[in-house]
């Protein structure tokens, strides 16, 4: 088979690989689809300590069974398929509370695990008998439900959130990501969905997915601008969608008293002691949320979501290139080009 292999920062190499052999209780899939992340492009760039070289890398998988061991019963060949990525172990205290994405123990496909830029990848016991494998419909399109697991993080994010009919909601970050977030927040009945960022072709192509009001803060005060449109009140919830400290800086500030902050997303090492108004926390009562990775439910949720257009997929997924550019869509990714890059097998 063909595989995208990381063997470090800058050193990804298109090989042939023999095709996984199973196990009695394992399950091979053939990928179809997996989408690019931001965490792909960082361990291309810079690697990862939990991400051992040489590895398959990609965790954004769909695509078809195409081999059963023999002791799995609840999976035939040639089911549609789209595969969560996080193997949790089921027994430690976060996985036995519902918060099996803080597991102590888990291990990642395409991390710690060979991953799906590859035309197959075989699905350990483990996560076979723990439900990552997700059954999807004979007509499912598997290109859409390959962004199932980033939507998944997604409604993690949300469920902090609370978001409600009415409420007004700014995106700080108009990505992939930021592009869900606003999907999202339409879909649950905000009626004002506020997107920022620095790029005016991006703020294009993600105000598609819902958002009443776009705001370039290269260009514009974002502070001022929110208060213009809120009245001078600030908004109801503010999500911090993008590596960016100015982005957590600004989402506390622009946030009504009572409000919710979402640092949805994670900033560099080095940047990560950052410094917020943690008066506005106290005096105004503002909540701050982090948020992190997904569960299989919340997969379940997004599949939902995909499969009746509720998050129109195809507003979202800008490029579909062939596993041979595998290099060239990092880079993409990596410039901001589009919003998601997806790989074909």
């Amino acid at each position: 088979m063909k595989a995208a292999v990381f063997y470090g920062p800058g050193d990804l190499r298109i090989e042939e690989k023999s095709i996984p052999s199973i196990g009695k209780d394992e399950v091979l899939i053939k990928v179809k689809y997996c989408a690019i992340c931001g965490t792909d492009v960082r361990i291309y760039y810079n690697g990862q300590s939990n991400v051992i070289p040489p590895r398959i890398i990609g965790h954004e998988i769909s695509g078809v069974i195409e081999e059963v061991g023999s002791d799995v019963d609840n999976y035939v060949k040639g089911e549609k398929v789209l595969l969560a990525p996080m193997i949790a172990c089921g027994k430690c205290g976060y996985c036995l509370t519902g918060n099996s994405n803080m597991c102590e123990n888990q291990t990642i496909i395409g991390y710690q695990i060979d991953g799906g830029f590859a035309e197959y990848v075989k699905v350990p016991a483990k996560a076979v008998n723990g439900g990552n494998i997700i059954k999807l419909d004979d007509d499912a399109d598997l290109l859409s439900l390959s962004i199932a697991e980033p939507l998944s993080c997604v409604i993690n994010g949300h469920k902090y959130l609370n978001i409600g009919l009415g409420e007004s909601v700014l995106i700080i970050g108009a990505g992939p990501i930021g592009a869900m977030h606003a999907s999202l927040a339409k879909a649950k009945g905000a009626s004002k969905v506020i997107l920022a960022d620095i790029q005016d072709d991006r703020l294009k192509l993600a105000a598609q997915s819902g958002a009443n009001y776009i705001i370039n803060s290269n260009k514009e005060d974002l502070l001022n601008k929110v208060k213009e449109i809120t009245r001078r009140q600030g908004v109801d919830i503010a999500i911090a969608a993008c590596s960016a400290p100015v982005a957590q800086q600004q989402a506390i500030e622009a946030v009504k008293k009572c409000g919710k902050v979402s640092f949805f997303a994670g900033l560099p090492k080095d940047k990560s002691i950052n410094p917020i108004n943690t008066n506005r926390a106290h005096y105004d009562e503002i909540s701050i949320f982090g948020a992190f990775g997904s569960t299989i439910s919340q997969h379940i949720i997004a599949k939902n979501l995909l499969d009746n257009n509720i998050v129109n997929a195809s507003k979202l997924i800008t490029e579909v290139i062939p596993l041979d550019d595998i290099i060239e869509g990092i880079k993409m990714v990596k410039n901001g080009k589009g919003l998601k890059t997806v790989v074909k097998m």
